[in-house]
């Protein structure tokens, strides 16, 4: 007599309501021990797979399995699906697994594709995989259509909701419940507390970095939505998604590859949303201006003046140096040109002492004039009024808040005193933790929010321009080297020289009105300014 052959059943669905909901994985599962016993096979395990695409093998269950039939000797000799399209919807991966499968001695049978060992078989079985996978990027298709369209509607299409939002009911269509984003108020604080300490800091320092929001939030113990600390790349998540500027992108990322799609691919919703423009893009700019893969060490501790601020106006690519005559003269040149040719960018070169003394005498002689800085940040301190009036808003929002969940905490403690509440209900301590968390944050938010709107900001007065600006021009024009360099990118963010050697300065406001409000000396001429060198002020 034979022994008697080990089977296992692999059952498997492509999404997570389908498992929820639906009798797929119950009638696969009777279907298989219906054929297992009929051909008289022992089971000997069931693998079921809930909510996972058969286009790739990214399924633990999936894997599981076939780390199973690697061991020596195997736990079992056949693996039964109920159809081909169970165990993959991708023709090279089946072909790939089922002869993987066979080296282990481990057979691959369907119940409803009946098929030999022959060749002819092989081939019908190559064939229902390729229709099955034609079947799978059609459905994928016309899935995605329906999701753009979706998308462009305005409605949210299933997936998690970013922190600081949550997913409401916004209408009924054809029996489905369309879904849309709205701000959920206790966590979108932590958002807009993220964003001002990127943008403004606190009382104590100025814009942070990624690394330092997330101290700054963990040691104040402000977690997460589920109540985690935050990682640096969650708080660069939340800091560079344009979704809190009210635009949320879909269909950006490609799935399989992980890259990103073209442009022209995008859709853009609109939310509503949990930060302004203004402080969005200035935080946007601030990371940018600190990622090392946009900004290389070499090019703020470089000794020439312009090195990394310095672009073509013609391409957009660095100014770099060039050398002629045994590195007699020196040149800022188009990168782009020097590479790839005339053809490539129109762009030219400039002599750098020239160019350096023109940047210098610009700013020293124009932008650092008493008249002309109270003209450049009027309109600052005017925004800068509006803001003042908004975070006086948001404290009595907060104020407001934190009265409610103190209410609501007081009715639950109230209720449980009378008996109406259960305190063994298990619910309950969830209940009263979330108005814990919703209570303190907001006082929190409020605090910082008071401490921001009564910081003692110096009055910029006609006394303060005519100072500022003479110690400013007198160091920009008496330094050289790094002093001097620092100075200029402190006023200068981006200069651009067209094919016609004019030349355009760009630089920050803010940084401005920051500079000139934290001075108080000469001895604290620079502070702010950054550099990789140990000893950039000698003396």
């Amino acid at each position: 007599m034979s022994a008697v052959r080990r089977a296992a059943l692999y059952v498997r669905v492509s999404t997570v309501r389908q498992a929820e909901h639906d009798v797929s994985i119950p009638d696969q599962q009777k279907q298989c021990e219906g054929f297992a016993a009929a051909k008289g096979f022992e089971i000997v395990e069931t693998y079921v797979e809930p909510g996972a695409s058969a286009t790739d093998d990214r399924r633990p269950v999936f894997q599981r399995m076939i780390d199973d039939a690697a061991q020596k000797p195997a736990p079992f000799d056949v693996i039964i699906v109920h159809s081909f399209s169970r165990f993959f919807r991708d023709q090279f991966q089946l072909e790939f697994y089922v002869r993987k499968l066979a080296k282990y001695g481990v057979k691959l049978v369907s119940l409803t594709q009946q098929l030999g060992d022959d060749p002819m078989s092989n081939m019908i079985r190559q064939i229902m995989a390729l229709f099955d996978e034609y079947q799978s990027k059609e459905n994928a298709k016309h899935t995605l259509r329906a999701m753009k369209e979706n998308a462009r509607q305005g409605f949210w299409n299933g997936s998690m909701a970013p922190i600081g939002y949550r997913i409401v009911d916004a209408e009924i269509r054809g029996g489905k419940t369309k879904k849309r984003l709205a701000i959920d108020e206790v966590h979108a604080e932590t958002v807009r507390l993220m964003f001002d300490l990127a943008a403004s800091g606190t009382p104590d320092q100025g814009p942070m970095g990624v690394k330092a929001v997330a101290t700054y939030l963990n040691e104040r113990k402000i977690g997460t939505r589920d109540g985690r600390k935050w990682s640096l790349g969650t708080v660069h998540q939340v800091l560079t998604r344009e979704t809190y500027a009210g635009r949320h992108k879909f269909n950006i990322k490609d799935r399989k590859t992980g890259g990103n799609k073209p442009d022209d691919e995008h859709i853009t919703m609109e939310v509503p949303r949990i930060v302004e423009d203004d402080v969005f893009d200035t935080v946007r700019a601030f990371l940018k201006s600190r990622s090392p893969q946009l900004v290389a060490p070499r090019a703020i501790s470089s000794p020439n003046l312009l090195t990394g601020i310095c672009y073509c106006a013609e391409c957009g690519g660095a100014m770099t140096l060039r050398t002629g005559k045994g590195s007699k003269y020196r040149y800022y040149a188009c990168s782009t040109r020097a590479r790839k040719g005339a053809t490539a960018c129109s762009g030219n070169a400039i002599r750098m002492d020239a160019l350096d003394q023109i940047v210098v005498d610009h700013l020293a002689d124009r932008l650092l004039r008493p008249e002309r800085l109270e003209l450049i940040l009027n309109s600052l301190l005017e925004n800068r009024a509006g803001r003042e009036d908004d975070s006086r808003k948001r404290i009595a929002e907060c104020n407001a808040r934190e009265a409610m969940a103190e209410s609501k905490l007081l009715r639950v403690y109230k209720a449980i005193e009378n008996g109406v509440l259960d305190i063994e209900d298990p619910s309950l301590a969830s209940r009263i933790a979330d108005l814990k968390l919703a209570r303190d944050q907001a006082k929190s938010e409020s605090e910082r929010l008071g401490r921001t709107s009564t910081r003692s900001v110096p009055t910029i007065t006609p006394d303060t321009l005519k100072s500022f600006s003479a110690l400013s021009r007198s160091r920009i024009k008496a330094h050289r080297g790094g002093f001097q360099r620092q100075y200029v990118r402190k006023f200068a963010r981006r200069i651009e020289v067209d094919a016609g050697s004019q030349v355009r300065i760009m630089g920050s406001k803010s940084a401005l009105y920051k500079d000139m409000s934290t001075r108080k000396g000469e001895d604290s001429a620079a502070n702010g300014v950054r550099t990789f060198m140990m000893d950039w002020l000698p003396e």
